[in-house]
């Protein structure tokens, strides 16, 4: 079952990161479906430093963020990877949540095609660059529904216990002093395809 507007436009993004977990992100672009098992989050608010639209800070890049939730929020990160965001909230309200790895399921063929040869299997979607690249998300995505038929996310019906959910810190902002330690990292525990 395809996830709901009203999934999207609940006001905690702490929660909806932890709720991602498990759920299925599918890529259909030129006939070629693609998908994957969400196994690794990141929550991100207005409220606090590691987000892009801190204290309310709208550009051009984050303007998505402050529509209401349940939008794709496609940005490139180093000038060359490629990281793809489920805005949530209330139009106004800028949170997101970055999906950074998933377990493929469907397309696994075009995955590999897309990322080329690779040494160990379970890279191929371990990050939040790698796994935009297998499902051939880009910039083209950016402030696309996710109630629509180009990117979107369905509950498997699989249900994550607490017991299997792992939180940590968020990885590579540094830049966001004390908030960066904030646990708001959320991990499959043992799943082979959550980042390094």
């Amino acid at each position: 079952m395809r996830l709901t507007q009203e999934f999207y436009e609940r006001d905690n993004v702490v929660k909806i990161a932890r709720e991602l977990l498990g759920k299925v992100l599918y890529t259909k672009q030129n006939s070629i479906l693609t998908a994957g098992i969400i196994v690794e989050t990141e929550a991100y608010s207005w409220k606090e430093r590691g987000c892009h639209a801190y204290e309310g800070r709208k550009t051009a890049r984050n303007a998505i963020m402050f529509e209401p939730g349940g939008y794709a929020y496609v940005y490139l990160c180093y000038g060359m990877h490629h990281l793809f965001n489920v805005t949530t909230n209330k139009a106004g309200t800028a949170e997101a949540v970055l999906v950074r790895a998933l377990e493929p399921v469907v397309g696994l063929p075009e995955m590999q095609i897309r990322r080329g040869a690779l040494k160990n299997p379970f890279h191929l979607t371990s990050g939040p660059g790698k796994l935009t690249k297998a499902m051939g998300i880009d910039r083209k995505l950016n402030g696309k529904s996710l109630l629509e038929h180009e990117v979107w996310l369905e509950d498997s019906g699989e249900r994550m216990t607490a017991a299997r959910i792992e939180a940590s810190p968020r990885i590579g902002i540094d830049y966001a002093g004390e908030d960066a330690r904030l646990p708001w990292r959320f991990t499959i525990k043992g799943n082979r395809w959550v980042s390094k």
